[in-house]
């Protein structure tokens, strides 16, 4: 799998269409090595290609799909807003916002700080719900370190036979 990409300059350009036909480019992955390296499935390469999140993926001259470095570094962009609960709708509207170029980097900015909240509202709750957690844990640790407390099941086997 991919690590996420930090890069302004893979921020700022999705892939927004297939080189042109005989343009230098200095490697190709295949679709089962962008899976790979991406832990998107090939359905998922599908379906953000056809909804534009990714653009316009290069075909071979048998029309297998190749994807560039640069396609592999903005799946990892996508990567981290899918992992980080962006919508769907969300995640497109930033890749339109980067493909209308620099004049967009407040819009962008905009919606990512707002992500970015929400982000920080879902750990938040997750903090606190794992806090609940920790207290059964706690509470089942104490229970079977401590001894069987005296009933009748006791009461019977300390009866000398």
């Amino acid at each position: 799998m991919i690590s996420v990409m930090t890069s302004d300059s893979v921020l700022d350009t999705p892939p927004v269409a297939a080189p042109a036909e005989g343009a230098a480019v200095r490697a190709y992955l295949t679709p089962a090595q962008t899976v790979a390296r991406s832990g998107f499935s090939l359905d998922t390469l599908r379906y953000y290609e056809r909804i534009g999140l990714l653009g316009t993926v290069g075909r071979s001259h048998t029309g297998h799909r190749r994807f560039t470095p640069h396609d592999l570094e903005w799946l990892g962009v996508l990567r981290c807003l899918r992992d980080t609960g962006m919508p769907i709708a969300e995640m497109r509207r930033f890749a339109g916002l980067v493909r209308d170029g620099e004049g967009t980097f407040s819009a962008r900015l905009a919606l990512l700080e707002q992500h970015d909240a929400q982000v920080e509202e879902r750990i938040a709750h997750l903090r606190r719900q794992q806090e609940l957690v920790h207290d059964k844990i706690a509470f089942y640790r104490s229970v079977t370190a401590a001894p069987t407390p005296p009933g009748p099941a006791a009461e019977e086997s300390a009866v000398p036979a």
